[in-house]
C-alpha cells in the first residue's frame, strides 16, 4: 500500500516535468520561427520557384496542343481558365511580399516574366501562363513560416533549446533549491542548534541525501540529549552527599581544622556540580531578555570587595540570556582570582556593532599554545587545579555561552597603565541591529 501511495506524487511530478518539456519546446519553436521566419520564407520561396519554373515551362508547351482540362488531368497541376484571379479577400502585406519574391525568382528562371497575384483565400498564388487560346492560371499554395510541420532545422534547434531550458529548470528546482535547504540546515548544525527535519524534495539522489542528513541530525540530537541527561544525573546525584556533609558540618563534634577542610571540600563539590549543570546545557533553553548589561555585571560581581575587583562599566542595553551570561562572567572572575593576581578589573565597552566584556588580572596568564586546549572541556592545564574543585569546564562553559549569544572569546595581553592588567579574557557580544 505504501508503494502504491507513493506513485501518486511521482506520477504528478513526472506529468508536470513532461508538460514543462512540451511547453519549453513550443516556446523555443515559436521564438526561433519569429527570429528566422523571414530567412525561412526566402528559402521556401526559392525552392518553390525552382520547382515551378520547370512546371510552368512544360505546361506552356503542352497548352499549345492540348486543352487546359486535359493538361491539368495529365500533370496534376491546379489550372484554372478565367480572365483574372478572384479579387477578394485582399492578401496581407506579407503574402504580397512573398508573391513578389516568387515572381522575381520565376523571372530569373524563365524566358519571360509571368504575372503572379496573391490571394488570401487558402494562401494561394496565381501564376498566369502563356496560352494561345484563353487565359490560363496556375494556382499554387504559399507556405507560411509558422505552418506545421515546421522546418526540420528549426525543429532540431527548438528541441535542443527545450532540452537546455528543461535541464536548467530541473537543476534549479530539483537539485539546487533542495541543496540550499540542506545548506541552511547544515549551518544551523554547525552553530550547535537542532534544525527541524528537512523535507525530502527534488531528485531521487537529493532525497536520499536529505534522508541521511535527517537521520544524522536525529542521532546528534539523541547523543546531545543523552549527554545532558548523564551530566545532569551526575550533578543531581552529587547533591545528596553535599547536603549530608553540610548537615554534619553543623554538628559540634568537629574541630575547627576538620570543619574548615570539610567546608573547602563542600565548596569544591558545589563548584564542580554547578559547572556540570551549566555544561550540560541547562540554560540553552533560557529566553533572551532585554536588559542593561552594566547592571547585570555589577550584580554578578557584588560578592567581591571593591579593593579586589574593580568595575569599569559603560551603560550598554542588550538582549542576552542573563543566567547563562552571568555564570560565564562569574567563571572568568573566579579564574582570574584563582590563577591570576589581584586586583581584578571587570570592564565593559561598547562598539558600533558589538560590546566587549573584559576580565583583567595582574598575573602572567597562559601561553598562546595553551589557549585552544583551555577552551576544550575537561582539560586542565595544571593537574593540581583539580584539587581546588576545578574540573576543566570553566573556559569551555564561557566559550559555549559566547557561541550561544553569537559572540566569541578572545585572549588579551597588556601592560599597565595602558591596559587594566597584564592578562585578560574578552567576551564579545553582538548588539541588536536597531541599536
Amino acid at each position: 500500500m505504501k508503494s502504491r501511495a507513493g506513485w501518486g506524487p511521482r506520477l504528478a511530478t513526472g506529468l508536470g516535468w513532461g508538460g514543462l518539456a512540451l511547453a519549453s519546446w513550443g516556446l523555443c519553436l515559436v521564438v526561433l520561427q519569429g527570429l528566422f521566419g523571414q530567412q525561412i520564407e526566402a528559402l521556401q520561396t526559392v525552392q518553390l520557384a525552382r520547382e515551378l519554373a520547370l512546371n510552368v515551362r512544360l505546361t506552356e508547351l503542352t497548352l499549345e496542343r492540348y486543352p487546359p482540362d486535359l493538361v491539368s488531368e495529365l500533370t496534376g497541376l491546379d489550372l484554372a481558365v478565367r480572365p483574372r484571379p478572384p479579387a477578394a479577400p485582399a492578401p496581407s502585406l506579407a503574402m504580397q511580399r512573398q508573391a513578389e519574391a516568387l515572381q522575381q525568382q520565376l523571372c530569373e528562371r524563365l524566358a519571360h516574366c509571368p504575372m503572379v497575384q496573391a490571394s488570401a483565400r487558402g494562401r494561394m498564388a496565381w501564376i498566369k501562363l502563356i496560352s494561345p487560346l484563353e487565359p490560363v492560371w496556375l494556382r499554387v499554395q504559399l507556405r507560411s513560416p509558422m505552418a506545421w510541420p515546421p522546418e526540420p532545422t528549426l525543429l532540431g534547434l527548438s528541441l535542443v533549446g527545450a532540452a537546455v531550458i528543461w535541464a536548467g529548470l530541473f537543476l534549479l528546482l530539483e537539485v539546487e533549491r533542495p541543496l540550499r535547504g540542506l545548506e541552511k540546515a547544515l549551518r544551523l548544525v554547525g552553530d550547535g542548534e537542532d534544525p527541524a527535519a528537512v523535507p525530502a524534495r527534488g531528485a531521487p539522489e537529493v532525497q536520499r541525501l536529505t534522508h541521511r542528513f535527517n537521520a544524522m541530525v536525529r542521532r546528534l540530537a539523541a547523543n546531545r540529549q543523552e549527554r545532558a541527561t548523564m551530566l545532569a544525573g551526575i550533578a543531581h546525584d552529587l547533591r545528596a552527599p553535599i547536603t549530608r556533609l553540610q548537615f554534619r558540618l553543623s554538628l559540634p563534634e568537629l574541630n575547627a581544622d576538620e570543619r574548615e577542610r570539610c567546608a573547602n571540600d563542600l565548596q569544591a563539590l558545589e563548584r564542580i556540580t554547578g559547572q556540570f549543570l551549566l555544561f550540560a546545557g541547562g540554560n540553552d533553553a533560557e529566553e533572551p531578555v532585554d536588559l542593561p548589561l552594566d547592571q547585570l555585571l555589577a550584580e554578578v560581581s557584588s560578592s567581591h570587595s571593591s579593593e579586589l575587583l574593580r568595575l569599569d562599566l559603560e551603560p550598554v542595553p542588550i538582549v542576552v540570556r542573563p543566567v547563562a551570561l552571568g555564570r560565564a562572567v562569574a567563571n572568568l572572575i573566579d579564574n582570574a582570582f584563582t590563577y591570576g593576581e589581584p586586583p581584578v578589573v571587570l570592564r565593559l565597552r561598547q562598539q558600533p556593532q558589538h560590546c566587549t566584556v573584559e576580565v583583567w588580572d595582574q598575573g602572567a596568564g597562559m601561553a598562546s599554545h595553551q589557549w585552544d586546549r583551555a577552551l576544550q572541556p575537561f582539560q586542565r592545564l595544571d593537574e593540581a587545579r583539580g584539587q581546588q574543585g576545578h574540573c576543566g569546564l570553566g573556559l569551555a562553559i564561557v566559550a559555549h555561552v559566547a557561541q550561544l549569544h553569537g559572540g566569541s572569546l578572545l585572549r588579551l595581553h597588556g601592560e599597565p597603565p595602558t591596559a587594566p592588567g597584564r592578562f585578560g579574557i574578552a567576551l564579545t557580544l553582538p548588539l541588536p541591529r536597531n541599536g
